[in-house]
């Protein structure tokens, strides 16, 4: 493991990494010096994201905290070893079959979709009140790690995630977009 980490090479895929998620968020080398009361230094934040210097896991957690992602979304995905071969599976991957079931359904055309889909206000959600705040919350912030979607104002949810919150919740998916609706977190496009 310490040969990874003293690796030139996967501190070249940290620091692209930390770039991505910079980037995603929209800020630049300076305003994340500014949000961190200038603890990361442009040119420092810089010399990590061009693998240059090697960031230490206290620093990594203190930039994770700043850009409001979980940690180990600001390291490189792992390789399989040599030898694990086509037996791993990609937990990521859609159902092929649960999008049939929701195009079957009708699952466009409810409020807020576009396609089937629906554009979540991710401020908005911080500052609504009621029992499906924290539920919402976690599911959506799970949506983003999989995806890698960390620009933190907006996240388009697909018909299937719609379904599977609003098995949650007890809902049917039409109930659970115009739940969301009444919410005030679909942005209407």
């Amino acid at each position: 493991m310490t040969e990874e980490w003293d690796d030139p090479g996967y501190a070249r895929l940290v620091g692209e990494r930390l770039r991505d998620v910079r980037k995603q968020k929209g800020l630049s080398l300076q305003a994340v010096e500014a949000r961190s009361d200038k603890e990361f230094k442009a040119s420092v934040l810089g010399a990590y994201e061009r693998g240059e210097r090697s960031i230490s896991v206290p620093r990594l957690q203190r930039l994770a905290a700043i850009y409001n992602v979980p940690v180990d979304q600001l390291l490189p995905k792992p390789t399989p070893a040599p030898g694990w071969g086509p037996g791993l599976i990609d937990l990521t991957m859609d159902e092929p079959a649960a999008r049939a079931q929701f195009v079957a359904a009708g699952a466009a055309g409810a409020p807020g979709a576009l396609d089937g889909k629906v554009v979540i206000d991710l401020s908005r959600l911080e500052v609504i009140e009621g029992p499906e705040r924290e539920l919402l919350r976690r599911y959506l912030a799970s949506i983003q790690v999989q995806r890698q979607d960390f620009n933190g104002r907006v996240l388009t949810i697909r018909a299937e995630d719609i379904q599977a919150v609003a098995r949650l919740f007890d809902l049917s998916a039409v109930a659970m977009r115009e739940r969301l609706d009444d919410l005030g977190l679909c942005l209407h496009r």
